[in-house]
């Protein structure tokens, strides 16, 4: 099972940028070139949610919330999935999680493999 470790996340004002990264290891790039990449977040009180996704063939697809301000792209030679914040505001606080999952599994919230989550706080 792939292994996954976020970091980037931390303390900023509204109007403020963070870029997160995921690396995986514990498989080979191959299984990582496979799989559909994400990214999610769950804020105190709330379910997780969707926030982006990439697949193998670069399509992307952003939550309404977050689109024109995140981007999620994807680097094959470093195993490693990343997410530009930009634009942050208050309502993004939370923590974020890196998802892995091969291409025939359907996207969940119990699906595929969780890294352990990277905390972002967006002040007023």
């Amino acid at each position: 099972q792939v292994q996954l470790v976020e970091s980037g996340g931390g303390l900023v004002q509204a109007g403020g940028s963070l870029r997160l990264s995921c690396a995986a290891s514990g498989t080979s790039g191959i299984i990582f070139r496979r799989n559909t990449m994400g990214w999610y977040r769950q804020a105190p009180g709330k379910q997780r949610e969707l926030v982006a996704t990439i697949t193998s063939g670069g399509t992307t697809n952003y939550a309404d919330s977050v689109k024109g301000r995140f981007t999620i792209s994807g680097d094959n030679a470093k195993s490693t999935v990343y997410l530009q914040m930009n634009s942050l505001k208050p309502e993004d606080t939370a923590v974020y999680y890196c998802n892995s999952r091969p291409p025939w599994v359907a996207a969940g919230i119990d699906r595929g493999s969780w890294g352990q989550g990277t905390q972002v706080t967006v002040s007023s």
